[in-house]
C-alpha cells in the first residue's frame, strides 16, 4: 500500500501545488470571487488521482478486488499527503510570494459590503472581524489549520465516492452472503 499511496500522493501534491502557483499569482485579474471557483476546480482536478490510486491498488496489489474499507484507507492517504503539499505551498506563496494576500482580502470584503449597501455599522464591524482575521492568518499555524481544511472535505468526499464505486468483494464473501440470504429467504417461507 505504501508504494502506491506514495506515488499517487505525491502526483496529487504536485499537481496541487502547480495549479496554486499557476493561479494565485493571478488573483487581481480573476477576482476573488470567481478565484474561489478556480481554486476549488484545481483541487478537484489534484484529487482525481485519488480515484486512479485507489483503482491502481485494487489492480496491482489487490488481484482486481478490494473493499470498501481499504480503498477508503489507500484513498485518505492520499488524500493527506495531497493536503499537506496544498499547505506547505501556500505557506510560501501567503509569506514569501504574497505577503499582502490577506489585506486584499479583507479589503475585497469589505468593499463588497459597501457595495452590497450595508450600514456603516455593519461595516465597521466587518472591518474590525477582517483585521482579527488578518492578524490570526499571520500566524503560521493558524494559517496552517485554515488552509488545510480547504482541500480536506473535497479530498474526503472524492475518497467516500471513489471507495464505493470501486470496491470489489472476493467472490467467497459474495458466495457466502449470496447463501446466508438465500437460506434467510428459505427459513422465512
Amino acid at each position: 500500500m505504501k508504494k502506491t499511496v506514495l506515488t499517487f500522493g505525491l502526483i496529487s501534491g504536485v499537481v496541487s501545488s502547480l495549479l496554486m502557483l499557476l493561479t494565485v499569482p493571478f488573483i487581481d485579474r480573476i477576482g476573488f470571487d470567481k478565484g474561489v471557483f478556480v481554486g476549488y476546480t484545481a483541487i478537484v482536478l489534484s484529487f482525481l488521482l485519488v480515484f486512479f490510486g485507489i483503482k491502481s491498488y485494487r489492480e496491482n496489489v489487490g488481484g482486481g478486488e478490494i473493499t470498501f474499507g481499504r480503498a477508503f484507507t489507500v484513498g485518505i492517504l492520499i488524500t493527506l499527503i495531497s493536503c499537506v503539499f496544498y499547505v506547505l505551498t501556500w505557506e510560501v506563496v501567503y509569506f514569501k510570494i504574497m505577503p499582502d494576500f490577506g489585506q486584499k482580502f479583507a479589503t475585497y470584503a469589505i468593499e463588497q459590503m459597501k457595495a452590497s449597501g450595508a450600514s456603516q455599522q455593519a461595516i465597521d464591524a466587518k472591518a474590525q472581524e477582517m483585521a482579527a482575521f488578518v492578524k490570526s492568518y499571520n500566524n503560521p499555524l493558524i494559517n496552517m489549520a485554515y488552509t488545510f481544511i480547504e482541500p480536506f472535505p473535497v479530498g474526503l468526499i472524492v475518497t467516500l465516492i471513489s471507495a464505493a464505486i470501486l470496491r470489489k468483494r472476493r467472490r467467497e464473501e459474495l458466495q457466502a452472503a449470496n447463501a446466508q440470504q438465500a437460506e434467510s429467504v428459505a427459513s422465512g417461507q
